[in-house]
């Protein structure tokens, strides 16, 4: 049985996505805004959150942000925003899935029993990278350095990702363009060293981890 927290500014929608927890077999608790929500999730254990975007007080992805200050539990995100921008947004702050409004509660039953399948299978990793003052939270797409959270670019946090899971190996630029930017990358090895010379200056005391290899590309040591 699933404890599941709805948040929601708007009461018929809370209560029909009540319903249907109910319905499965999940007990629920309601937040009609962000900053009710992040107490609730202070206060409660629960198993899962469904999350609204556009909330008054505090919105949804102000919440989601300070929850994962402290927490990892799986978020899904309802919003009636349909910008391929938002949903990125959403899930560089850690969210689990997203739902466009208006949305089918019966679905919405199906991506929980998902999402919740793959977090307690394992297939959601709690993966918590460290290395002298730096620290990455892989599971809620979070980096430290010194205990302090700072905030990196899509972009700029996925080319950090993957010199890290490949720490110690020279990588070329041709790799880190085709893994980071993709195969249908149209561009130059500028474009690799600009991510680079920003994603130093964004971990700041940490910058002298990536290790420039002359002539091939770049390493990630410590």
């Amino acid at each position: 049985m699933y404890k599941v927290l709805i948040v929601d500014d708007e009461s018929k929608i809370r209560e029909i996505v009540a319903k249907y927890c109910n319905l499965e077999g999940f007990t629920s608790a309601e937040a009609a805004d962000g900053f009710q929500a992040i107490e609730k999730v202070r206060e409660g254990s629960f198993d899962i959150v469904i999350m609204d975007v556009m909330m008054p007080e505090l919105d949804g992805f102000s919440a989601v942000r300070e929850i994962r200050k402290f927490s990892t539990v799986p978020i899904i995100m309802l919003s009636a925003r349909t910008e391929t921008y938002d949903k990125i947004n959403a899930f560089e702050i850690g969210i689990d899935d997203y739902m466009i409004k208006p949305f089918s509660p019966k679905e919405l039953m199906l991506r929980i029993k998902a999402v919740m399948q793959r977090s307690t299978s394992g297939g959601i990793q709690k993966e918590v990278f460290e290395l002298g003052k730096l620290k990455i939270d892989f599971s809620a797409h979070i980096v430290y350095i010194a205990g302090e959270r700072i905030d990196l670019s899509p972009k700029e946090y996925d080319l950090l990702s993957f010199l890290v899971r490949n720490k110690g190996i020279a990588l070329t630029r041709e790799k880190l363009l085709s893994e980071v930017w993709g195969y249908d990358f149209y561009g130059d090895d500028r474009t690799l060293d600009t991510h680079i010379k920003l994603l130093r200056k964004s971990l700041g005391e940490c910058y002298e981890m990536i290790v420039t290899v002359r002539g091939v590309g770049y390493r990630f040591e410590g």
